[in-house]
């Protein structure tokens, strides 16, 4: 099945899914197959029954940008008739694996970071019975990306790049590579600094976590761009209260940043750094199709979560 009746994906009854209906079918399927095909001692159940809950927790919940964001350069990149099924299908599963990855980073960053809230509920350390367990949790889940690409892509000749990158889509110029670098580069660092902007500024309610970066003394973009813009006097009162987690300390914190002005400078800083990042696509992606880093933007860009 390589036609390009496959490029879209189909249901069994025929009917057209879209990729992130794929997507979320896909999960169930994997699974199945990291606790119930691969062992099946009843040795095992009690470690494949955890694992499975903290594949259930852990891994869908978020904005899935980053793991529907393979399926979709695919097919940016290839013709929809060269893209075959089992193409799309080793897409999604790729996918997956990122999503897995970023699951494996935060279950441990909201252990060193004391984190109470994520994606809209209590972090997975913080359930009942689960604690510093959490810690193998992550290993688990880490465990499963390469148990998923070792049965799935071993035999495609990307699969040593995609154990290094997650990410290959049968381009290996080392030129391209490195001209995509500079455009994800200035995504990524604008990414972290829109995080650090969200964790003071954001709606727990829309990004399913409470910001603790002012508590927990962070070196983040708000903080550093603060410094460079205060007073002496205004530095004294940031110093005085900055890294506290009474709830005073904070919020003088924020009501500093009120009056800095700092939500304006971000904003100011966002639209410079998309300027920025078109100016890139310009320079760097000849050989690439624009539209896959576009993609990337519109998912980042103006984002609220």
């Amino acid at each position: 099945m390589g036609d390009s009746s496959c490029s879209n994906g189909t249901h069994h009854s025929g009917a057209v899914q879209s990729d992130p209906q794929l997507f979320e079918a896909q999960f169930e399927e994997l699974v199945t197959e990291l606790t119930e095909q691969d062992l099946t001692d009843p040795v095992l159940a009690d470690a494949l029954n955890r694992l499975r809950e903290v594949l259930h927790y852990n891994t869908p919940g978020g904005k899935r940008n980053r793991g529907l964001s393979v399926i979709g350069s695919l097919r940016e990149l290839v013709p929809p008739t060269e893209l075959t099924q089992d193409a799309v299908r080793r897409a999604l599963l790729v996918g997956w694996c990122i999503e897995l990855l970023q699951a494996f980073f935060l279950v441990a960053d909201d252990i060193m970071d004391a984190s109470v809230t994520r994606r809209g509920q209590p972090c997975w350390y913080k359930r009942e019975r689960v604690g510093l367990d959490a810690i193998n949790d992550a290993f688990l889940l880490e465990g499963a990306i390469y148990r998923l690409l070792r049965r799935h892509c071993r035999a495609q000749l990307y699969y040593v790049h995609l154990l290094e990158l997650f990410t290959e889509a049968g381009i290996d110029s080392e030129e391209e590579h490195n001209n995509a670098k500079h455009i994800l580069l200035e995504m990524g660092e604008f990414f972290q600094i829109q995080d650090d902007y969200l964790d003071c500024y954001g709606d727990p309610a829309v990004t399913g976590k409470i910001g603790t970066d002012i508590q927990d003394n962070k070196c983040g973009w708000l903080v550093v761009t603060a410094l460079g813009v205060m007073t002496p006097e205004q530095r004294a009162e940031l110093e005085s209260c900055y890294g506290r987690h009474d709830s005073v300390s904070v919020e003088k914190v924020k009501a500093l940043y009120n009056t800095l002005q700092m939500s304006t400078l971000y904003h100011q800083y966002e639209d410079d750094s998309y300027q920025r990042l078109q100016k890139l696509i310009a320079r760097h992606a000849q050989n690439l199709p624009h539209v896959v880093f576009l993609n990337f933007a519109k998912k980042i860009y103006k984002r609220n979560k």
